[in-house]
C-alpha cells in the first residue's frame, strides 16, 4: 500500500468518529491483534471501550484515508506525581489490508513530539511476545527491557508472553 493517509488528533468522540474507532477495533481484534480484547469482539464491547478512553493524559490520533480511519495510537501520559515525566504507548493498531505500508511506524514518530511538549522523557509500551510488532519499536529505538510469560491469553486459548518496551526521548 503506497497511498497517502494523513494523521488527524481526536480530541472527542463524534458519532462517525467513535463509530470508526469501533469497527477498527473489532477487525483488528479479529485479525489476531494482541490488544486487550478477545475474538469475537462484540460491537458494544468495543463502543465501550472507546467510550472510556479519552480520559485526562490521553492523547488519540488516527491515521485516515479517504475518510476511512485505517490505524490509530495512543499516548497515555501518567499522571502520579513520580511519574509525569514519562508516558505509555498504547493500542497501536493498523487495519489489517492497509498494513505494511508504514502507517504504524508514522503513528509512533508522530506521537514523540507530543511526548516531549508535555514534559515526557521516557516512553513504555508492551506487545506479545512474537508479534511482528516487536520488530517495529526495535527499528524506532525502543529496547527491550524484559518479557513476562504467560501475561495475556489469546483468542485461541493459548498463553503468550509480552514483551516490555522503553525509549528515553
Amino acid at each position: 500500500m503506497n497511498q497517502e493517509f494523513t494523521i488527524v488528533e481526536i480530541d472527542r468522540l463524534e458519532t462517525d468518529t467513535h463509530h470508526q474507532l469501533t469497527e477498527l477495533l473489532i477487525r483488528v481484534v479479529e485479525d489476531g491483534a494482541s490488544v486487550g480484547f478477545l475474538a469475537p469482539l462484540s460491537y458494544d464491547e468495543a463502543s465501550a471501550y472507546w467510550g472510556d478512553a479519552l480520559g485526562p493524559g490521553v492523547t488519540l490520533w488516527a491515521a485516515m484515508q479517504d475518510g476511512k480511519m485505517i490505524g490509530t495510537v495512543q499516548l497515555q501520559c501518567a499522571t502520579k506525581a513520580n511519574g509525569r515525566h514519562r508516558a505509555e504507548v498504547a493500542k497501536l493498531m493498523v487495519d489489517p489490508a492497509s498494513r505494511r505500508g508504514g502507517i504504524g511506524r508514522a503513528l509512533m514518530l508522530h506521537l514523540e513530539p507530543k511526548a516531549k511538549a508535555e514534559g515526557r522523557t521516557l516512553l513504555v509500551l508492551d506487545t506479545r511476545e512474537g508479534d511482528p510488532s516487536n520488530k517495529l519499536y526495535q527499528s524506532l529505538g525502543y529496547i527491550q527491557a524484559g518479557v513476562i510469560p504467560d501475561y495475556a491469553i489469546s483468542s485461541n486459548g493459548e498463553l503468550a508472553g509480552t514483551v516490555l518496551y522503553y525509549k528515553r526521548i
